[in-house]
Parts: structure tokens; sequence; C-alpha cells
């Protein structure tokens, strides 16, 4: 996957992000399978800017950025910010 692919991915979900937290904000409140999806999205989102990032420092340290994997969610989701 390039970086170019990632980035798309990344638009695809923040696009369906802001979706259903127009359609919460009108509801008052989301149905609870809004909710999972929501936090399936963020899960995504953060292994996909860790991706990017992973790929982009690989690429300043003159490595292999093919060579970067996605996380699983656990591991990523660990991260402090």
């Amino acid at each position: 996957m390039d970086d170019k692919t990632i980035l798309n991915r990344i638009s695809e979900l923040v696009d369906e992000e802001h979706r259903l937290r127009a359609a919460a904000q009108t509801k008052e409140s989301g149905t609870a399978d809004e909710q999972d999806r929501l936090r399936e999205l963020e899960e995504s989102l953060d292994q996909c800017w860790d991706l990017l990032r992973r790929r982009r420092a690989a690429r300043q340290a003159h490595g292999d950025p093919e060579a970067q994997g996605v996380r699983p969610v656990p591991e990523v989701e660990r991260y402090l910010q």
C-alpha cells in the first residue's frame, strides 16, 4: 500500500465519520450500531495515520517504507498522545 492509497483511505474514513457524527447530532444521540461504527472508524483512522507516519519515518531514515505494515488495533490504541 502506498502513501496515496493510505491518504485516500483516511479521507474515506473521515468522510464516513463526519456523516455519522452529523446524523447523530440531528437525532441527539446515535444508535448502538452507529456508536460501534464510530469506534471502528476511529481505530481504523489511528491505524492508517500510524502506518503513514512509520512509512514517512522509514523513508527519511533511508529505510524501506514498503516494509511497514498495519499494526494491530490494541498496539496502536495503547500509544500515548
